[in-house]
């Protein structure tokens, strides 16, 4: 009996943070985090970012780790696109929070903003990594001014992240524009 009520603690615990994430055409729970800039301390605000457009932001598990170091990259090399695009750029971890400054410079080439999030704010999200409590999984949003989630990617994988959410953030400018992905 103890076997089972333990396995049950840990398929609800793991199957949990499936049920909050939030979805396309929810509204996006608001935050703050402090931050990095090219090695500045900044303070993100996701009520203040909407307010000037639509956000674009990523979850990634941990600052200077294979993919997230390929992912940051790739996206300070579209950065210029987001910002022609008028959407705030902002890549969000729990993961090796420590060093976000430097990885702010090193691999975010000082284009885009990083910021370490909360417990509370990866719950809300939903982003919570199970095979490695404390990081968090691999998201990217686009968020609509109005604070509605007008696009949702999740995958392992860094390379599409960029692409979908330049096409989601192309089709929320361009209604008749189809956004690929979820």
């Amino acid at each position: 009996m103890r076997r089972f009520l333990a396995s049950l603690a840990v398929t609800a615990c793991l199957a949990a943070p499936a049920f909050a994430a939030p979805e396309v055409g929810d509204t996006a729970p608001l935050f703050q985090a402090d931050g990095f800039l090219g090695g500045e301390a900044i303070q993100f605000d996701l009520a203040a970012a909407l307010s000037e457009g639509p956000v674009v932001m990523y979850f990634f598990p941990a600052a200077f780790t294979g993919g997230c170091n390929v992912e940051a990259a790739l996206f300070a090399e579209s950065a210029a696109e987001f910002a022609a695009a008028g959407a705030t750029l902002i890549g969000l971890t729990a993961g090796n929070t420590d060093r976000l400054s430097e990885f702010s410079e090193a691999h975010c080439a000082s284009a885009f903003p990083v910021a370490a999030v909360e417990r509370e704010t990866v719950s809300a999200y939903g982003v919570g990594l199970m095979m490695r409590p404390g990081w968090t999984n691999r998201t990217s949003y686009v968020i609509a001014a109005d604070g509605e989630i007008a696009f949702k990617h999740t995958d392992n994988n860094p390379n599409e992240h960029v692409t979908l959410t330049l096409d989601a953030l192309h089709a929320l400018a361009d209604p008749t524009e189809p956004a690929s992905g979820e």
